[in-house]
């Protein structure tokens, strides 16, 4: 192990982290019971508490249940900075799922890539991001998509220049396997039990998979 800094480790710091049976979810839960009427998300003059924060995070949660997101699977999340990030990146977790996040230059090739690396079923994604998506939307490996309008959470008028991509209006969109970001937290799904840290990665296929591996390695050899 290297240890040469310990030379210089001050006396008082433990050298070692305590890894906590909490989850990040968990953090944003109890921040949202301490603090819900305070900001936690200001974007262009516009601004959520985090009780709203949580509020849409478990909306969206019980979305991606209803959709059949299941503990330890993979959802992709394919778009830019947003609120819509952060509630996504939140309640992916809160669904017992994996966050994949996508770099949004990557293009159709490079998704279906992923899609087959992940075995993700489900992706979230910005609508200016969407044309890139489209043709993968309803195959076997993804079959469904939930996209959101940036412009959606500026709800206040801003005298700052806002990017093409979010001045963006949203756009109805009907192709098959589509659900707008809206609907789906209008939806009224709530999510199930929160499993604990440790459970989630015992179920998940990164870990079923490391699993077998190890069993193929630990099997003795047939004489």
């Amino acid at each position: 192990m290297f240890d040469r800094h310990y030379k210089v480790w001050p006396e008082y710091a433990p050298r070692s982290l305590t890894v906590p049976e909490t989850s990040v979810y968990t953090n944003l839960q109890i921040t949202a019971l301490r603090y819900p009427s305070k900001d936690a998300i200001v974007y262009y003059d516009s601004t959520m508490t985090y009780g709203e924060l949580h509020s849409e995070v478990e909306a969206l949660a019980g979305y991606l249940q209803h959709l059949g997101v299941a503990r330890g699977e993979r959802v992709l999340l394919y778009m830019q900075n947003s609120p819509q990030y952060v509630i996504a990146y939140y309640a992916i977790l809160r669904a017992d799922a994996v966050v994949v996040p996508v770099n949004p230059m990557n293009r159709t090739a490079e998704l279906e890539h992923y899609l087959k690396d992940t075995g993700a079923t489900v992706c979230i994604c910005g609508q200016e991001l969407f044309p890139q998506l489209s043709p993968l939307v309803g195959s076997e490996a993804l079959k469904h998509a939930i996209v959101t309008a940036y412009s959606e959470y500026v709800r206040k008028e801003t005298d700052l220049n806002l990017p093409a991509e979010v001045a963006m209006p949203a756009k109805s969109i009907t192709q098959a396997g589509v659900h707008a970001w809206t609907d789906c937290l209008a939806a009224g799904h709530r999510p199930g039990r929160i499993w604990p840290s440790r459970k989630i990665m015992r179920y998940s296929p990164i870990a079923r998979e490391r699993r077998a591996r190890l069993k193929v390695v630990l099997t003795p050899t047939a004489r």
